[in-house]
């Protein structure tokens, strides 16, 4: 009986490896791939893409859409410091434009394609008795806003902004409401808790932030037109994505009458195609 060489053994096993990474590689490609789609969305979006994600996701089988919140300039540092996301969908124009002008984005495929605007949110049994933005300077009235950074929160300044050039209110108005601020929240989807648990009299949201659910807990008011900001969102396809015609797909279908239909439960307004 001949015996096997060590060489003759090592010889063999290579071949049975190689011939199983082969096939390994082949059922791979054989099976059918589910792609799994990462949309980073600005956090006050967290209820209408929520919705819009399963919605797509029933439509198309193949696709798994992973969808990651935050406020739209913790998303924007991420995808500096090398997060690769297929989408981004900003609360603000400035922080999409960063990422523009660093050629993180396909510039050919970033459009705005929602409005919101600010609302004045309290309580549902209103400790503080606010009935309006007048009473928001009222000494130990404890209010919650975003930070500079995030866009509800530069947006709520604008709102003081325009309400200081009104003599009705002027500089003491805006100074004062400054200094009732309790909290700078970087996302809006930890506001609302703070007034629910009693932490906060008052606080500036998008419109779109308080929920039919919410409405149980928390009374919404308005702002005034002539005070308001109106905020834009924009979105687009980052320029790595290895999923773009997936990402077009998915882009629309949010702006499709379905999608639109979804953000209009919200309380958002789409911005036609």
């Amino acid at each position: 009986m001949k015996t096997s060489t060590p060489a003759t053994l090592v010889a063999v096993s290579l071949l049975i490896i190689a011939g199983l990474l082969v096939a390994g590689c082949t059922t791979t490609a054989e099976a059918p791939g589910e792609t799994t789609l990462t949309v980073f969305t600005a956090a006050s979006l967290t209820g209408a893409f929520t919705d819009i994600g399963k919605a797509y996701e029933a439509e198309n089988a193949d696709v798994k859409v992973d969808l990651v919140f935050d406020g739209s300039q913790a998303l924007r540092t991420q995808v500096e410091q090398g997060a690769s996301p297929d989408i981004f969908v900003s609360a603000s124009a400035k922080h999409m434009q960063a990422l523009q002008d660093a050629g993180f984005m396909d510039n050919d495929t970033v459009t705005p394609f929602l409005g919101n605007s600010m609302a004045l949110i309290v309580p549902a049994d209103n400790p503080a008795g606010i009935t309006g933005l007048a009473d928001l300077n009222k000494s130990g009235t404890k209010i919650v806003i975003g930070t500079k950074d995030v866009p509800f929160g530069d947006y709520t300044r604008k709102v003081l902004d325009r309400m200081a050039a009104d003599p009705a209110y002027g500089e003491a108005y805006r100074e004062a409401v400054m200094g009732n601020v309790i909290s700078e929240e970087t996302a809006v989807s930890s506001v609302v808790p703070k007034l629910t648990l009693g932490e906060a009299d008052a606080a500036f949201v998008y419109k779109s932030d308080v929920s039919k659910d919410d409405l149980d807990n928390v009374a919404r008011i308005e702002i005034p037109t002539e005070y308001n900001v109106m905020a834009t969102y924009p979105l687009g396809i980052l320029t790595e994505s290895s999923h773009k015609t997936e990402a077009e797909s998915f882009i629309a279908f949010v702006r499709s009458p379905d999608g639109s239909a979804i953000l209009t439960e919200y309380g958002f307004d789409p911005i036609p195609a």
